[in-house]
């Protein structure tokens, strides 16, 4: 059998520079053997290609060999990350909710507020905006609980009417 020059320089270099090849290429990659072998296959491809880089006359084709092995698993590199995904278990960006639609109810609101008389307005601002208890309100307006529960029932039929003048609904 006759072996071609190209094999004969395949089986030299392999003899001569894979296992430094190898080593090379797996600390390029972290460790990852299988991108290791990819890198070490297309650098001897590369090689074959292009046989007079071989030629130790022209300088050293181990160096050759490790320039290659290391642009290729920077491309490598370079194009698993440019596709690389980022995954979370949250969205990247949190939704912020839009607050138009609540600003306008809130000013409704205290529109309708103004139309009520001032004892049903107070009632309201004291049980409902700052959430005190029927009986801290009634302290703090110095009337019976009772009354405090009337006026409310009536303060909120009355504000409900006023929201629906204004076109708001339940």
């Amino acid at each position: 059998m006759n072996d071609a020059p190209e094999d004969e320089l395949m089986r030299a270099l392999h003899d001569d520079h894979a296992g430094a090849l190898w080593s090379h290429a797996l600390a390029l990659t972290g460790g990852d053997a299988a991108r290791a072998e990819d890198v070490v296959q297309e650098t001897l491809l590369r090689a074959w290609r292009h046989p007079k880089v071989l030629d130790q006359s022209q300088g050293s084709a181990r160096a050759w060999l490790f320039t290659v092995a290391r642009r290729i698993a920077i491309d490598g590199w370079r194009s698993a990350a440019s596709r690389s995904e980022v995954s979370t278990d949250l969205p990247p960006e949190q939704a912020v909710p839009d607050d138009t639609e609540r600003a306008v109810q809130g000013w409704l609101v205290a529109e309708a507020l103004e139309q009520l008389s001032q004892r049903h307005r107070e009632v309201l601002v004291l049980c409902f905006f700052q959430g005190f208890s029927v009986a801290d309100a009634a302290r703090r307006l110095g009337i019976a609980e009772g009354t405090v529960k009337s006026r409310t029932h009536y303060a909120l039929r009355a504000l409900r009417l006023a929201l629906e003048e204004r076109g708001v609904s339940q």
